[in-house]
């Protein structure tokens, strides 16, 4: 269940942050802020229902699934194929997550 609430909260907070892009790289409306900050409010609250013993750890293991949300992105939004180094480091980055969210706890 952690992979798809890290998933749902990386999709929110990449569309809240390329919302506000959008609007200051690529001169789009001022409106573009308002789904922008709608969807980072979804993001901070998909956080809090990680099944996690502290957030740090929740935040630490979320990283590794924006790193690979965010290549997907970059992909399919921005039209930009991720390299061999793109996906190198997404497998890093999903190990190391997979590592701090399912690891044996002493």
């Amino acid at each position: 269940m952690g992979f798809v609430i890290f998933t749902a909260a990386a999709i929110a907070e990449i569309a809240g942050c390329f919302a506000f892009w959008a609007w200051w790289r690529l001169d789009k409306s001022v409106f573009f802020i308002l789904p922008g900050l709608v969807c980072l409010a979804v993001f901070a609250w998909l956080l809090t229902l990680a099944e996690s013993d502290a957030a740090g750890r929740a935040y630490a293991a979320y990283g590794g699934i924006y790193i690979v949300t965010s290549l997907i992105w970059l992909w399919l939004i921005e039209g930009v194929k991720p390299d061999r180094w793109d996906i190198t480091g997404a497998i890093l980055a999903v190990t190391g997550a997979t590592i701090i969210l399912y690891g044996q706890r002493v």
